[in-house]
């Protein structure tokens, strides 16, 4: 089997790579199951966490491999293995571990999916975005309907979603798909810059920023409230939080073990 995905570890950062560039990156069955992988090992790792996903070649994805993948659409729980990580978070396992997207070049459909599920987009000058499934006659079944709507509102959603018309990378911004636009040259730099701050805090208390924030997105901000409590008397007695204090009062960087 090719190897559509690569995988590469800086320090506590697993940079995972598109790697079909013949084909735009479009999203085959092949990649769409070596993704799920690669994301499901960064998962297992306790030495990684953050994710950084970006891709090879000219473009960032072409989308989904229509041809490829419509025939095991009724399969699509399937997709993704006992290992692995829905990376678009509709049918498998939800990941805990921060990912940020760097995009650069078009991003078509699936791709722009793949953003709206992750945390934190950087998106290259030259980069535009485009959901055209409308124009296939069908529509965004990678969660993009809600997170859309979610992310910029019913009005600016439903202008992009209902006619496939394309956002360059200012536009993406302002609406909020996007939370940095850079030079093509500082796409991968600021990406792991970001990723590496992030990296540098306490993961416990990462994990669990990203948790509370996304029951209070799928279950409501009652159920996010319910659990605000118990979760931080937990973080309160780990290592990590004596070890924050510690370095607060000694006026030291902090070392963080995720204990």
């Amino acid at each position: 089997m090719s190897n559509f995905i690569t995988e590469e570890t800086e320090g506590f950062v697993r940079k995972i790579g598109l790697n079909r560039p013949e084909k735009r990156n479009a999203m085959n069955i092949a990649l769409i199951e070596q993704l799920s992988g690669a994301l499901g090992r960064a998962e297992a790792d306790e030495n990684i966490r953050v994710c950084v996903l970006f891709a090879h070649g000219t473009v960032f994805t072409a989308g989904l491999d229509l041809m490829d993948v419509f025939p095991r659409l009724g399969d699509a729980q399937t997709l993704f293995s006992a290992a692995g990580i829905d990376p678009w978070a509709t049918h498998g396992p939800a990941r805990t571990k921060p990912l940020i997207i760097a995009v650069h070049g078009k991003c078509l459909t699936l791709g722009i999916e793949l953003m709206l599920a992750a945390d934190i987009t950087v998106a290259s000058e030259d980069a535009s975005f485009e959901q055209i499934e409308i124009d296939r006659g069908i529509f965004p079944f990678g969660g993009g309907t809600a997170r859309w709507v979610r992310t910029m509102g019913w009005g600016n959603a439903m202008q992009y979603l209902l006619t496939g018309d394309a956002l360059d990378a200012r536009e993406a911004h302002r609406l909020g798909l996007v939370q940095r636009v850079v030079s093509r040259e500082a796409l991968m730099e600021t990406a792991m810059g970001i990723a590496a701050r992030i990296a540098s805090k306490p993961p416990l208390a990462i994990k669990a920023t990203i948790e509370s924030a996304r029951t209070a997105v799928l279950e409501g901000e009652r159920a996010a409230a319910a659990k605000l409590l118990p979760a931080i008397q937990q973080l309160a007695t780990t290592e990590d939080v004596q070890e924050a204090l510690s370095a607060h009062f000694e006026r030291r960087p902090a070392t963080f073990r995720g204990r």
